[in-house]
């Protein structure tokens, strides 16, 4: 007995230790190698846009008998762009501005509202009685001005919220550009081997090749995405090759480029053709939005060590290669990429050119998928089909509508604006305003959130404002010359989100103003004429505060109400994901016997999983605790045999048949409603008329939808 309670030798103790320290070092090793896996698997999801981009750098350029002082003035610029936005900016600031580890344009706008206290539609606000309600309102210490600003000013929430939406909206056109001009300059390779195949066979097939890419979709891409990575590996490491073999014998001294002197030299020399050609040099940079948007599907360290070490570097040598050749053969920059190709690898290369292209497109293709799903849920876009493809990743999204647009508009792209050039100039205007907004909302979150020192803020906003200011005012130059596609994209879709979101704020706050409080429906259900009929039903509203008019509107023209109704709202929060256990929250509609609340929350990047009948078991299942927790806490003179009979009703009614009610509503535009609302809302209801219901979301069987028209007066 009393050996039991020595202490331990310290030999043993010297054992214990190196156990334990054996396991914590078997688990590091773990964690690395799980983070060396996933940053091999960026390289075929995250860097497709931005590691080809030397397809199209130099094509893209507007060179008139460039001299050797020019190319290195290029390269210099490429350099610095390249380590002072990819590195600095994307790499080291904004991996760390992260929205509960989702990151791109609308994760900070999200983010912002957060820390602010300021929300998107009034129906997607956290309740106060919600266990979301700390996620959903950060920031509870003493306020910035420039957050107390944000709050107060109404003004400045809507050039924010417009900042984000012109942020998406150039993502899609990113998403349209990409596959445009990747596939076109990687099969245009096709015609240095083969001087017969001219421009429009090209073309031609650059089109075949992205329809067939398009009618992929919807398979997922889990399906075939174990050979992206090797894809982009290979290019990754083949490119660099060449890079240095060409630097060896073109151009040794290449690297003398890296100092800035010749950056200046470049601008003194070429004055305003110069500024006009960062139209063409921030192509190089192309994609790096990506290493932030694509933050929630790997995480920060991974995709660091993938840009890093493999990513950064390649680009660095790839075009220091490109530029020695040039240097040494001026007049070859409007196929500046597969001329410095040697003739014995030209065959491998373009077969890995033009497959890591096909990447490239799919990574920006299912990035727009995600855009437009995160748009959808929180109200901001009309109701598309949203298929998850994959069981296992629940940003894997397709939507067949916006896939085929998509397929139109690029094909589009490439037949009737095939120059190069052109789609250059466009792609030129997208990239360089992207970055500008991240850059002025991550400025905000500096501000109002990290709490960073004013110098450095200053610095920060300084540097990269003025240097993307720069590269957008080059840009814009080129509106007459494909500029104005990316313009005309974003303005349609901006016209379609702000009509999608006026209409439903509009509409949302009719029903504000109409509510049926639980009094009007207690007087509502004491009418005799009004029957109580057996059956589950699930009263779709858009509100938690009352009930919505259609009820009212329903219960007197059909008389009748289910034994068992719950009033059920779907609720997108500003938060990527919620917690699975906080997904359902029930509330009991005191004084009314069997009408019950339902809530179901979710964040943008969550998934609709509760589907069909699994979505009424999960319900019901949740409802069940609810009753026997609410009884037993509230009524202290409740008994467990009305428990068991409220929980039997419940059964019973399920049994007897599940009905899903939902409101079709309509604006009546009266007279009285100016030009603006009349405009506004007749574009709502061509949208709304023309859209998905929500009710397929839910897996909801048609037999079981019940629509009830009623007309808003506007």
């Amino acid at each position: 007995m009393d050996s039991q309670l020595q202490p331990p030798t310290l030999s043993e103790v010297v054992v214990v230790d190196s156990s334990a320290t054996d396991q914590c070092e078997q688990e590091n090793r773990m964690d690395r190698w799980g983070t060396l896996v996933l940053a091999y698997k960026t390289l075929g999801v995250v860097f497709g846009g931005l590691v080809t981009s030397p397809l199209y750098v130099y094509p893209s350029m507007p060179l008139k008998s460039p001299t050797e002082e020019d190319y290195l003035g290029i390269y210099s610029i490429m350099f610095w762009t390249l380590t002072l936005i990819g590195v600095v900016k994307y790499a080291s600031i904004a991996l760390k501005a992260d929205d509960q580890g989702e990151g791109g344009t609308f994760a900070l706008y999200s983010l912002l509202c957060r820390h602010m206290n300021i929300g998107i539609l009034s129906s997607n606000r956290a309740s106060s009685n919600s266990s979301l309600a700390h996620s959903m309102h950060e920031g509870t210490g003493k306020k910035s001005q420039l957050g107390k600003f944000f709050e107060s000013s109404m003004v400045a929430r809507r050039v924010l919220l417009f900042v984000a939406i012109l942020g998406m909206c150039m993502l899609i056109g990113d998403g349209i550009l990409t596959p445009a001009i990747s596939v076109l300059s990687a099969m245009d390779g096709l015609r240095a081997p083969f001087p017969s195949i001219n421009k429009s066979l090209v073309e031609a097939l650059s089109a075949a090749v992205l329809v067939v890419l398009f009618l992929l979709q919807k398979f997922g891409t889990s399906r075939v995405s174990f050979l992206f990575s090797p894809i982009m590996g290979a290019w990754t490491l083949t490119t660099p090759l060449v890079g240095i073999y060409s630097i060896i014998h073109n151009y040794p001294s290449i690297f003398k480029a890296l100092s800035p002197h010749y950056i200046f030299h470049f601008f003194s020399r070429n004055g305003k053709e110069g500024w006009l050609l960062l139209g063409g040099t921030v192509l190089c940079i192309t994609g790096s939005e990506a290493l932030f948007a694509d933050l929630g599907h790997f995480n920060r360290t991974s995709i660091q060590i993938a840009f890093l070490f493999t990513i950064y570097p390649s680009l660095v040598l790839t075009y220091a290669g490109q530029t020695a050749y040039l240097i040494r053969n001026p007049n070859d920059h409007d196929d500046g990429f597969y001329k410095f190709i040697p003739t014995k690898v030209y065959w491998p290369m373009f077969i890995i050119a033009t497959s890591a292209a096909i990447v490239a497109s799919q990574s920006l293709i299912s990035a727009t998928f995600s855009v437009i799903k995160q748009s959808v849920v929180l109200g901001y876009f009309p109701r598309v089909k949203v298929v998850h493809t994959s069981r296992n990743k629940e940003g894997e999204v397709y939507s067949p509508e916006v896939n085929y647009i998509l397929m139109v508009l690029c094909v589009a792209v490439i037949l009737i604006f095939g120059d190069g050039k052109d789609i250059g100039n466009a792609f030129g205007v997208v990239v360089s305003l992207v970055m500008l907004i991240t850059t002025v909302l991550l400025t905000l979150v500096m501000i109002i959130i990290w709490r960073t020192p004013p110098v450095l803020v200053a610095l920060y906003f300084f540097v990269f404002f003025t240097m993307e200011g720069v590269y957008v005012s080059a840009v814009c130059t080129k509106i007459q010359e494909g500029g104005w596609i990316p313009f005309a994209i974003s303005f349609i879709l901006a016209l379609i989100m702000f009509g999608w979101f006026y209409g439903r704020q509009t509409k949302i706050e009719y029903e504000l103003t109409h509510r049926i409080t639980l009094d009007r429906l207690g007087m509502l259900l004491s009418n005799p004429s009004v029957q109580r009929v057996p059956g589950l039903c699930f009263f779709y509203t858009n509100i938690q505060d009352g009930l919505t008019p259609v009820l009212g509107h329903y219960i007197k023209n059909v008389k009748s109400l289910h034994n068992i109704t719950i009033f059920t709202t779907l609720r997108y929060l500003l938060v990527p994901k919620v917690n699975p256990l906080e997904r359902i929250v029930i509330r009991e509609m005191v004084g009314l016997k069997g009408i019950y609340g339902c809530v179901i929350q979710y964040g943008y990047a969550d998934s609709l999983n509760l589907e069909g009948d699994d979505f009424v078991g999960q319900v019901t299942e949740s409802l069940k605790v609810h009753i026997q927790d609410f009884l037993d806490g509230v009524q202290c003179g409740t008994t467990v045999a009305e428990i068991q009979e409220e929980i039997s009703d419940l059964e019973e009614a399920k049994h007897a048949g599940v009905v899903h009610i939902r409101g079709k509503t309509r604006f009546y535009i009266g007279k009285s409603c100016g030009w603006f609302d009349r405009i506004m809302l007749a574009f709502y209801e061509a949208m709304h008329n023309n859209c998905r219901s929500a009710l397929p979301a839910l897996g909801v069987p048609p037999p079981q939808r019940i629509e009830v028209g009623m007309l808003y007066e506007a």
